[in-house]
């Protein structure tokens, strides 16, 4: 983690009213004490009027804030339901960072604006709750999309049919309850789709570099014409023989 971002962290566990220990906030941010006494110290020399002592916790005094976000009330709605979707659909980074994101949203908001984000009642549930081993993929193929890395996996079919592909992945498509991976697949020299939660195991293999016609922009421009997908036939995209998640 960034100092700068662990300030930032800092500063928000210690508002009015949240007497912490040098401690708690050390475990919170995986670092030792003697990192959270420094960043105090830095802090309090920078003007901060953080109170406390080693032993006894810190907080800060009234009247500090931090300059507010210029959020409209409907962008703070939708932020807010985004990244409680993502809490119940995404990956294990995902969540922590919508956790974190909340809670720098509402940290840094007006006194009345956060009254209202506070007020807000939305949550998200899935009647198909994504398990662990679900979340650790997302994680994997998340990595393997952002650096470019290929990725050998672990797949069973609709039919239960295990195989092991090697693919170049290139991006992630969430349908509602399941997520699917879009990549290059080198045993089928071709375009595929795989879900994850039929993904027993994701490996990373190193990295690659993307090859014209081997692209994200190529797929769409190519292989899917997400207009004319027919609703009574979802077992195929018009014309390519690319399955769609089942």
């Amino acid at each position: 983690m960034r100092r700068a971002d662990r300030l930032f962290r800092l500063i928000d566990r210690l508002r009015p009213g949240k007497l912490t220990t040098a401690r708690a906030l050390a475990d919170a941010m995986e670092v030792s004490e003697r990192t959270i006494y420094r960043d105090i110290a830095h802090l309090q020399g920078s003007g901060v009027p953080i109170e406390g002592a080693a032993g006894l916790g810190y907080m800060m005094r009234d009247g500090y804030n931090m300059p507010p976000l210029m959020f409209t009330e409907e962008e703070i709605i939708a932020l807010s339901v985004g990244a409680r979707m993502v809490q119940t659909w995404g990956g294990t980074a995902m969540v922590r960072g919508a956790d974190s994101a909340l809670d720098k949203i509402t940290a840094v908001l007006p006194d009345a604006t956060r009254i209202r984000a506070e007020a807000l009642r939305f949550e998200a549930w899935s009647t198909r709750p994504l398990d662990a081993q679900t979340r650790a993929t997302i994680d994997t193929v998340e990595a393997a999309i952002r650096a470019p890395e290929r990725i050998a996996i672990d797949y069973s079919d609709d039919k239960g049919a295990q195989t092991e592909r090697i693919l170049r992945p290139l991006g992630l498509w969430f349908w509602g309850s399941v997520w699917t991976l879009v990549a290059w697949c080198e045993l089928r020299d071709d375009y595929r789709m795989f879900r994850l939660d039929r993904i027993a195991a994701a490996r990373l293999l190193g990295n690659f570099t993307p090859k014209p016609g081997q692209t994200l922009e190529h797929f769409y421009e190519t292989q899917f014409d997400r207009h004319r997908v027919a609703d009574k036939d979802r077992n195929s995209l018009c014309h390519t023989g690319i399955r769609l998640p089942q």
